[in-house]
């Protein structure tokens, strides 16, 4: 099996909102600061619904927010 990951988009849409701190998407989503900060640094995978809720708060679809690539293919 293909070694994957989860990415994510999150520190650039925390930008484009505001520059919304972890701490604030952290509240808006009911998780940690720590929690964003390993998810955002691709230490941590979310659970589904916490990636639904991500991208709720940023309203878009949750594609544009994480995608799951092979190690290859994010180099």
């Amino acid at each position: 099996m293909e070694n994957r990951k989860v990415r994510n988009n999150i520190r650039k849409l925390r930008f484009l909102h505001n520059e919304m701190t972890q701490e604030q998407l952290a509240e808006a989503v009911g998780a940690t600061r720590q929690t964003i900060n390993a998810i955002e640094s691709a230490k941590y995978a979310p659970s589904l619904e916490l990636a639904f809720r991500i991208a709720l708060v940023f309203e878009v679809p949750l594609e544009e927010v994480f995608s799951y690539t092979t190690e290859d293919e994010a180099k």
